[in-house]
């Protein structure tokens, strides 16, 4: 008891602290905010989700060898409808002249022309933000401006500053929301202002240390504040309403040290089981999940730091208002809830475990996708539309790229031809299967005479092309067999294209028309060619994920191993859902194991019971299976990500629903049946529930609705599909478990058998300090955890080690005073008054 003591004078010390020193605490988030301000714009935003993939598997290693080694140019696709081959023609003849365009496939296959709709595909010289690059986009479209056409391009596609522009949009919605559900569930108008500027302000300093992270993922930047306002949310309006109820009988200083110092712990205790949740997502095999998770723990934590700092001295500014502008309850009584579920408990538990077996069943048969090039959604981008627009015409673009060791041409040829035969090959592409003229490919190896013949240079000017390459490269012993002697064309013509660029050359006539030839060249040496590596690229027939094209990945890699020794890559974004379908089985279990045992771990802490974290976790457990049963349902292919991410947050956010009645239950069980506890136990929670339900689930819903990054809005439907489920089976299954299952509540817990039986009956009146879980009367029944001085009469059922009474001052008269503070408080409560506030 003494240590039970000891730590409540802490909290009250640390309480005090805060509020006595609340200008500092001011002064200190003023300064924080404003650096806040500026280093938001610091953080570095990862776009591509495969970096975090394993440093073993081979899409990573393979971007990172390319990006490396080679240029990466922006492209498109522009698609002509309603023209003909002629008019298509036309086009594609302007559009080569452009500034900026390298190159435009166009021709009369099926590939690029059916049906009256024709296919452009242009390559440019710069990247998707190069102002050259875009200003090539804009005259191309003033050239097709008079026709129906759809351009599927990057350029000019910034995804972080237009996730940025969503997430805005949904966080002006989601307030609108959180202030509706505030003031339903608040006692006071003015508090609503409090909980939003202290939320306020840990949204600023999230955002504002995500650049001590180095670089995150464009995942975690934009719905990271948003899922810190679900999840956070909860801890201000706990203080709020304990300073409310302290404020009935204390001054607002008072008040608001006492408030904070009951808050502390149980807020802390609350966070317990959401930080539990998202700390699984750290042990995830694909590196997003400890992204996400070091975000969003670092978000709960800064919530937890403004409440408990910042919330006291700003309710000590607003308590004037809040006293001045209490309003009733707002919410309607729901006891009829627990009555219901009481009379029916048997029939909706058996409805549960049926939906329970089969929810079990169809989440384990959810259809996963892996790329978000699948994902067709309501709300996309005129990005988006105008992809599936290219590929509902002329079908998907399943590109693989193909890395290679450099300088073995022949090796490159035998490839792309043993690949270009095998089935569901469109075309492929290489140095080695370029053409140059007559038959002659960019890489094959001829001698002075057969290259002037080739390109019908004079022969004297091919010998001293040869001179010079021999001469540069030391092979003198070549230049006394130059009738014999053979080089690649394409190496040849790239050490000429470098001699000119060096000295300045300006040649003309025939010499001028092969500069030509080497313009274009150098073009298809920086994609296509480096010292080290040699690209090659596949098209294929074959959608981006399945059985099909993983087996194909496995063919290519057949071929090309056969010829090096060094590794080969083969990438794209097939190679990157294989390798990511590959981390989602274990990942998946991982997630589902740690989430479980870490929140039964808080679960068994909390409640000191080994049975009611079971029953709780079935019930969270069974509406993370409910909620992803769905896609099974709608048939309609979930993105892994959302499901491995979502499954979590449900598990650590969505058990405090449950937490609460339980708790509640708990409380009201140690006086009343268990069928009267858990319909008072509702009634109670029943504002908690809703009020980070709705929050929650709004959140999840606006995310899923208005954002167009596939991920998040997958994400966001998820979560709000989940939460709806959570809420619904908490407050409707729940209380049939808790009653059903009361037995082994009380037998699996820690504490003896006969911890309910009274061991002594206290009964004075006076000055007393009470302390502890009481079950008894002040003048009044009370019942719940009490820290108070009590002026009148004590009558309690004093359990084992669970409750203090220390009489300081002995009073006669201290019952009659006693009832007339009663009764004054009772006539300026509009409400009748409570039997906390005795």
């Amino acid at each position: 008891m003494e240590e039970k003591q000891k730590s409540g004078n802490i909290m009250e010390t640390i309480s005090r602290f805060i509020v006595d020193k609340r200008n500092l605490f001011f002064l200190i988030y003023i300064v924080a905010i404003i650096f806040c301000l500026f280093s938001m714009n610091w953080k570095q935003v990862e776009t591509d989700v495969t970096v975090y993939l394993d440093e073993t598997a081979e899409t990573r290693q393979g971007l990172e060898t390319m990006n490396e080694h080679f240029a990466m140019f922006s492209s498109a696709r522009l698609m002509l409808a309603n023209v003909t081959y002629d008019e298509a023609k036309v086009v594609y003849d302007q559009i080569v002249d452009v500034d900026g365009v390298t190159m435009v496939d166009f021709n009369n296959s099926e590939e690029y022309y059916k049906d009256a709709y024709a296919l452009l595909s242009i390559s440019f010289d710069g990247k998707d933000l190069d102002e050259e690059t875009m200003q090539s986009v804009e005259n191309i479209k003033e050239i097709v401006a008079d026709y129906d056409y759809t351009l599927d391009t990057t350029v000019g596609y910034d995804q972080v500053a237009d996730l940025a522009v969503q997430m805005m949009q949904i966080m002006g919605f989601a307030i609108v929301i959180i202030l509706a559900a505030l003031i339903m569930t608040s006692t006071a108008y003015a508090e609503v202002p409090v909980l939003l500027m202290s939320f306020g302000a840990a949204a600023l300093l999230q955002m504002g240390t995500n650049y001590l992270l180095g670089e995150i993922s464009f995942v975690s930047d934009s719905v990271g504040v948003l899922l810190q306002l679900a999840m956070g949310i909860d801890y201000a309006i706990i203080l709020a309403h304990r300073f409310s109820a302290e404020r009935e009988l204390l001054p607002a200083r008072e008040a608001c040290i006492k408030a904070l110092s009951k808050a502390i712990p149980e807020i802390t205790a609350s966070s317990m089981t959401t930080i539990g949740g998202l700390f699984a997502l750290s042990f995830m095999n694909f590196g997003i999940g400890q992204d996400l998770a070091v975000v969003l723990i670092k978000g709960v934590l800064l919530s937890l730091v403004s409440v408990f700092t910042l919330m006291p001295g700003l309710l000590m500014i607003f308590s004037p208002w809040i006293d001045k502008t209490k309003h009733k309850k707002l919410l309607p009584d729901a006891s009829f809830i627990g009555r219901f579920c009481v009379k029916s408990r048997w029939v909706i538990t058996t409805i549960f475990a049926v939906l329970l077996v089969g929810a079990f069943f169809l989440s384990n048969n959810c259809p996963f996708t892996y790329s978000t090039t699948t994902l067709r959604r309501d709300n996309m981008s005129e990005r988006q539309e105008a992809f599936f627009k290219v590929n509902d015409v002329f079908g998907t673009n399943n590109m693989v790229a193909i890395l290679v060791p450099t300088g073995d041409y022949e090796a490159e040829a035998q490839i792309l031809k043993e690949i270009g035969a095998c089935e569901g090959v469109k075309s492929t592409m290489g140095l080695a299967n370029t053409e140059l003229m007559d038959g002659y490919m960019l890489t094959d190896a001829l001698t002075p005479r057969e290259l002037s013949e080739v390109l019908g240079v004079d022969y004297d000017l091919v010998e001293m092309m040869y001179t010079m390459y021999f001469m540069e490269d030391d092979q003198y012993g070549k230049l006394l067999d130059m009738e014999n002697v053979r080089v690649p064309i394409f190496d040849l013509f790239c050490y000429l294209k470098d001699t000119i660029d060096d000295i300045g050359l300006e040649m003309d006539g025939e010499m001028g028309e092969m500069l030509e030839m080497l313009d274009m060249l150098d073009m298809a040496k920086e994609q296509l060619q480096t010292e080290e590596y040699s690209r090659m690229v596949v098209y294929l027939d074959l959608p981006d994920e399945g059985e099909d094209t993983y087996a194909f990945l496995e063919k290519i890699h057949d071929i090309a191993d056969k010829h090096y020794d060094k590794p080969v890559y083969a990438i794209g974004n097939s190679a990157a859902s294989r390798d990511l379908s590959s981390t989602f089985a274990t990942d998946n279990i991982i997630i589902s194991v740690m989430s479980i045992l870490l929140v039964m771990a808080v679960l068994l802490f909390t409640f000191k019971s080994a049975g009611l974290p079971v029953l709780l976790i079935v019930v969270i457990q069974g509406s993370i299976w409910m909620n992803f049963s769905f896609p099974w349902i709608m048939n309609t292919p979930l993105y892994f990500l959302g499901y491995l991410i979502v499954s979590s947050l449900q598990m650590g956010c969505n058990i405090d629903y449950a937490i609460v009645i339980s708790s509640h239950y708990k409380e009201e069980k140690e006086h009343m049946s268990p069928a009267d506890a858990i319909t008072v136990a509702i009634n109670k929670a029943f504002p908690t529930v809703m009020t980070s339900g709705v929050i929650m689930a709004s959140t999840g819903f606006l995310l899923g609705i208005i954002s167009t990054e596939p991920t998040n809005a997958v994400m966001g439907e998820c979560i709000g599909r989940g939460t709806l489920i959570s809420m619904i089976l908490v407050l409707f299954v729940l209380p049939c478990i808790l009653v059903i299952g009361d037995k082994l509540i009380e037998r699996t817990s820690f504490v003896m058998k006969g911890i309910n039986v009274p061991v002594s009956e206290y009964d004075d009146f006076g000055t007393m300090r009470v302390k502890g879980h009481m079950h008894g009367w002040v003048e009044g029944i009370i019942e719940g955890e009490v820290d108070a001085v009590v002026y009148g009469r004590v009558h309690a059922a004093v359990l084992a080690n669970n409750l203090s009474i220390e009489m300081q001052e002995h009073d006669p008269l201290a019952a009659e005073k006693a009832k007339q503070a009663y009764a004054d408080s009772v006539a300026n409560d509009e409400e009748g008054g409570t039997s906390d506030e005795v």
